[in-house]
Parts: C-alpha cells; structure tokens; sequence
C-alpha cells in the first residue's frame, strides 16, 4: 500500500503521512470519522521525502495498515514551523477542500501576475501566519518583502492569496464575494487610501483575527508560496472552468448556484 505525505496549509500547518490518496485524503481531513464533523482544509502534496528535518524514518514505520488491513489515515510529522523546513521544489499539487469533502486540485506554475492592476491589492496570508493586508506590492514582490530576513520583521517563507476586491464604483458588479468584507468596509477604503497616498507605505493590516471568514469564492488570481523570488502559483480556476469541468466543487464551494 502506497504512502503519501502531505503539506496542511489552512486551517492548519502540518505535515501529515497518510495511506490515502490526495481525494480520499481530502474527503477524511474534511469530514473525519465523527459524525456531523466538516472542515475546509487546503493542502498540497509532497512529490518525495527530503533534507533530514522530518522524522521520514517514523513515517516508514508508523504509516502502515492497521491490523485488519485498513489504511493509516493519518499520521503527524509536524505541526510547527512545517513550512519553514519545507524544500518547495517538492511541492506537488495543491487541493482546495470543501466542507463536505469535494476538492479542486490546481497545479504549481510559474508565477504570472493578476491581470488587473488598481495599484493595490488585497492579500489573505495563510500560513504560517495569517493577517488580511492591504498592498502596492505585487504578489512577487510582497513575497520577496514579507520573506525578507535583512527586514526587522520577516518570515522565512509565505502562503498566500490574492483576493477579489470590492468595485466600489459598481458594488453590484463585484461578483460573489460573500460577507468577507462587511465588518471592514470604512477600513479597507481607508487602508486602501494610505497605501496608495502615503510614501514608503507598502502595507498596511486589514484584520488579524478572522481568517476563518476566508472562502474560496473571494480567490482572485489564485494562491502563491513564496521564499525571497522563488515563488510558486497555484492558479485559480476561472468560472468558465469552473463552470464546465467542476462545477460540482464550484456549488460546494458556493462559487456557482
């Protein structure tokens, strides 16, 4: 029986060894065995084992089937820093994971921009930390300026998305984007005005404290690991895509009705 591992980004960061394949692994992580249970989760696969940070060794030994021939679900190599010791040169596909256990897989590309260009940006950092910020930077460059360790606050690495952002000249425009932003509306026109007007101010934090209001349908042009340059895309798919080819996924993700 095969074994896996995975990299846990949201809701948490972990690196997990399972018997399960990427969407049963999905399925399990949002549903588990207890009844009435649901998550989302977003998690990338592990191509192969590497450095000698994680214990590969207790995988080997502990990832097997039980007595009765049933698969390990899981096992925890890590639950701290995980991303901080991960080489991204062995990340595979990432898998977004809906509450009742559907998941999109989106495949790592070479980085590419958002298209749209309004001199700002809205980010939602997932891992390792996870505040809503404002930007001028673009995804490249605010992963090489949050991952850079000559400044006073950094971290070594970034997970990422780049959000859809309100058309306040035409809020019936702005597409579904759910309730995200009505406890920060006044804020994020006032954030947005300070990284836009004030000099050298490149960023500026929307919310601390409410990831969990982070869904899928806001996911602009998609979700980006960064280390200083090297930066991974992990593209989101657009509706027509979505509409055509998942759109199973895309109504549990209540992008589509």
């Amino acid at each position: 029986m095969d074994r896996y591992y995975y990299f846990s980004v949201f809701p948490i960061e972990a690196l997990i060894a399972s018997q399960l394949e990427p969407e049963e692994f999905a399925t399990y992580m949002a549903l588990g065995s207890v009844k009435g249970a649901s998550e989302r989760i977003i998690f990338i696969q592990v191509k192969e084992e590497f450095g000698d940070y994680f214990d590969w060794q207790y995988a080997r030994e502990k990832c097997i089937p039980h007595e009765d021939g049933a698969p390990k679900h899981t096992l925890y190599l890590s639950v701290y820093r995980t991303l901080e010791h991960t080489d991204l040169n062995v990340l595979g596909s990432m898998y977004l994971t809906t509450r009742d256990g559907r998941s999109l897989e989106l495949k790592p590309e070479e980085y590419s921009p958002p298209a749209e260009d309004k001199g700002y940006y809205l980010y939602q950092e997932l891992c390792p930390i996870t505040p809503l910020v404002v930007s001028t930077l673009k995804p490249k460059e605010f992963a090489v300026f949050i991952t850079n360790p000559d400044a006073k606050i950094f971290v070594p690495k970034i997970v990422f998305a780049d959000l859809k952002v309100i058309d306040f000249d035409n809020p019936e425009k702005t597409g579904n984007i759910g309730a995200r932003y009505d406890r920060h509306i006044e804020h994020l026109k006032s954030c947005i005005y300070e990284v836009k007007t004030i000099t050298n101010k490149m960023t500026k934090t929307l919310d601390r404290s409410h990831v969990e209001q982070f869904g899928y349908q806001i996911i602009n042009h998609g979700i980006y690991i960064g280390e200083g340059d090297n930066i991974i895309l992990y593209k989101m798919k657009t509706l027509d895509e979505l509409d055509k080819y998942h759109r199973e996924w895309a109504r549990s993700a209540e992008i589509l009705p």
